[in-house]
């Protein structure tokens, strides 16, 4: 009975070990892709300018309905696009985070 519970804990020092010295190589990027970085770089800029835009539009039209009392209902367009930026600028950071 001891020779199986000796074997069960070395079985078990064993399994707590082995995780440890799995390896976890640093992301390289393949050759031959810089030109994806350049593409991706442009989406997140003409992303970006949309969100301005969206803001611009959220604002005249917050500005222009005010009289009517309408003016209050922008501050969710707003909102949504403050979160897209706030989104698109971590973009990079959530994807390796969940990475």
């Amino acid at each position: 009975m001891s020779v199986l519970m000796t074997t069960l804990a070395s079985a078990g020092d064993l399994l707590a070990i082995l995780p440890a010295q799995v390896p976890n190589p640093d992301p390289l990027q393949p050759p031959g892709t810089e030109g994806f970085n350049s593409v991706m770089s442009w989406g997140k800029w003409v992303a970006l300018a949309v969100c301005v835009l969206g803001l611009f539009a959220a604002g005249a039209l917050m500005a222009i309905q005010s009289r009517r009392g309408e003016g209050g209902e922008h501050v969710g367009k707003i909102g949504m696009s403050l979160g897209g930026v706030i989104v698109i600028s971590a973009a990079g950071a959530l994807v390796g985070f969940l990475a």
